[in-house]
């Protein structure tokens, strides 16, 4: 197993930061644009977070800093690598892997959760299992593992309290948007990887045989199904927009453009129907510089009120 980059030992907060904000630059440019909106503190910690989620990420999949995913031969002696580590990160113990070592320092400075966590770290288990979802509720639990629970360490780290359960079901909510218009985009690459994150229930309703979901025959019928993701994920986010509005006025900014930007991934998607998986689709910098400024108007004043009613919620204890 190759593992995350290893330095000659510990590093300092300094250089944890400056290996953390080339992480994110080089891992997710919409992320990136977003993160600069924090306060010089919050944006340093997310950051720091960031680098610990695209490790993981890459340590699982056989990437670096995202890109194609690659088959690995070995997933459950990366998840064993990855639990060690991040274990040994949360007992502030240095494990010289720059990205662990940041979660351990934002993890002390912020008090984050363990338990969130871990729940991402369930995340990396499902895959690692070979795992694919039956109902829309198992979709939903995966999404919250990979992308919810971060929405929930990223609140904390904002400054919302561990015991507000209804802001960190808002900003769960923003992260179950992120993964859904995630997989609406990427059914074709997850396809290529051996992976499948559409219900099997949903490719029953539409039927389309497990397995076959990108055959030319049945992109009408996927692009239906693409088009619910998109409509699940717009329903979070106007959710996750509620939410925003308890944080700071930069924090509140930088999560109200990161939702335009990402939900501008899922509105393309279901716009291009069909042809959706045709060639990537992607924010680009114009877009982004765009939902920069209109997130600002946004963050100024208060969203249209969006009730929870009907959305999948997460675990809780």
């Amino acid at each position: 197993m190759t593992s995350a980059p290893a330095g000659a030992g510990a590093m300092d907060r300094a250089a944890l930061v400056a290996f953390a904000r080339e992480s994110i630059a080089r891992g997710s440019k919409s992320f990136a644009a977003a993160a600069r909106l924090f306060d010089p503190a919050t944006r340093d910690r997310a950051w720091l977070l960031y680098a610990w989620c695209r490790a993981c990420d890459d340590i699982a999949d056989g990437q670096d800093h995202g890109g194609a995913m690659q088959a690995v031969d070995d997933p459950q002696e990366r998840l064993a690598y990855i639990r060690r580590l991040t274990a040994a990160a949360l007992a502030g113990e240095a494990t010289g892997v720059p990205a662990f070592d940041a979660l351990g320092f934002v993890a002390t400075e912020c008090r984050l959760p363990h338990a969130f966590v871990w729940e991402v770290v369930e995340g990396f288990a499902l895959d690692a299992a070979d795992w694919r979802p039956r109902s829309e509720d198992d979709l939903h639990r995966y999404c919250h593992h990979v992308a919810g629970a971060v929405g929930c360490l990223m609140a904390v780290l904002m400054g919302v309290a561990p015991g507000d359960e209804e802001t960190l079901d808002r900003a769960a909510d923003l992260g179950q948007a992120f993964q859904l218009a995630n997989i609406a985009r990427d059914l074709c690459e997850d396809d290529a990887a051996g992976r499948c994150y559409l219900p099997a229930d949903w490719l029953a309703e539409v039927d389309v045989p497990p397995g076959e979901q990108m055959r030319p025959i049945y992109r009408d019928r996927i692009a239906t199904l693409a088009r619910r993701l998109g409509d699940k994920a717009a329903a979070h986010e106007a959710s996750a927009r509620v939410g925003a509005t308890r944080l700071p006025f930069r924090a509140r900014w930088a999560v109200l453009a990161a939702a335009g930007i990402y939900g501008d991934i899922a509105r393309e998607v279901v716009r291009r129907g069909a042809r959706a998986w045709d060639a990537r689709v992607v924010t680009s910098k114009a877009a982004k510089l765009g939902w920069v400024a209109r997130a600002w108007g946004q963050a100024v004043r208060s969203p249209p009120p969006a009730s929870r009613r009907g959305l999948w919620t997460r675990p809780r204890g």
